[in-house]
């Protein structure tokens, strides 16, 4: 039991710290060469404010959870619990929703010029700061009943109707607006996914295409060196994959929680499959984006920054 906990402590600090500065480094890296004066890229726009949400998931999930692993289980009280739980919903939902539209987004942005989603370019350029403020406002609006059902940690007697997290509880009670917050937080999860799978697919299919003419033009060398559009589409072709695994994963051990009568290694599983994503984000786009260590060159030349990686 004793290393079970050490381990639990480990595993949520290990993940909340490496998640926290990675996407801190690329938030920053990105405001940074905006100041500098570079051009960013349009996509840019979107994946700074995924790595700002990325940031908001880990510390309003990754720090409770972390604190509980350390025994420390009454440092909430219901205030406390709604607003970390409230935050960490709309921080989750707007990170799904800037996903799928930056999958989206790249499925337009290589789709062949003649195709009718080429036409739509401009437009998604241009309503791409509304559609951020809309996630914001549809986010903080249907996850509402939060603020009045989330209470401290085992703050009820009647245990029957209450979903234990450890540090913090649900009361459940079933009412007209829960059921609608409720409906449209799920009827948004599954069109985000779906459009994610749809563009992927898309995207999939167009770099083969693409493969396929470049193998027609060169002969039969196989190994040609990818342009940096095509490996900006498989780096967010990763991240989506990333996401809909852990994603699709942790929906159904959510379901099975609310019937298997509260399991603690489940919810401590569910937590940490919930912060995966937002974890490893950061490094696939690092490590598989060349525009990153292009920027990371910039600046570092501009400010003397020293030299983290070799590229």
């Amino acid at each position: 039991m004793i290393a079970h906990d050490i381990a639990l402590k480990i595993i949520f600090f290990s993940q909340t710290l490496v998640g926290v500065v990675g996407n801190s480094f690329l938030l920053g890296l990105y405001i940074i060469t905006f100041f500098a004066g570079s051009r960013l890229r349009t996509i840019d726009m979107i994946l700074t404010h995924l790595s700002f949400v990325n940031i908001l998931v880990l510390l309003s999930k990754g720090i409770p959870q972390t604190m509980a692993a350390f025994g420390l289980n009454n440092f909430l009280d219901d205030i406390g619990c709604k607003f970390v739980f409230y935050f960490h919903r709309v921080a989750r939902g707007l990170s799904l929703c800037t996903t799928s539209f930056l999958s989206g987004f790249q499925a337009i942005t290589i789709s062949p010029g003649s195709s009718r989603w080429a036409k739509i370019k401009p437009r998604v350029q241009k309503y791409m700061v509304p559609f951020c403020l809309f996630c914001w406002v549809l986010h903080m609006g249907s996850n509402g009943p939060i603020l009045v059902y989330m209470k401290g940690p085992k703050g009820h007697k009647n245990t029957t109707s209450i979903l234990d997290f450890d540090f913090c509880s649900v009361l459940f009670n079933p009412s007209f607006s829960t059921t609608i917050s409720a409906f449209i937080i799920f009827l948004h999860d599954i069109t985000c996914l779906i459009i994610m799978m749809w563009t992927s697919g898309s995207m999939v299919l167009v770099l083969y295409r693409h493969r396929q003419r470049v193998q027609y033009i060169r002969g039969s060398n196989l190994f040609s060196r990818p342009s940096l559009e095509t490996r900006a589409t498989q780096s967010i072709l990763m991240l989506v994959g990333i996401f809909v695994f852990f994603n699709l994963i942790n929906s159904v051990l959510t379901v099975y929680v609310q019937f298997a009568k509260t399991k603690l290694w489940l919810l401590n599983v569910s937590a940490f499959l919930a912060a995966c994503f937002p974890a490893c984000s950061p490094f696939v786009l690092i490590f598989s984006d060349s525009q990153v260590s292009t920027y990371y060159l910039i600046i570092r030349e501009k400010i003397k920054l020293p030299s983290f990686i070799d590229y």
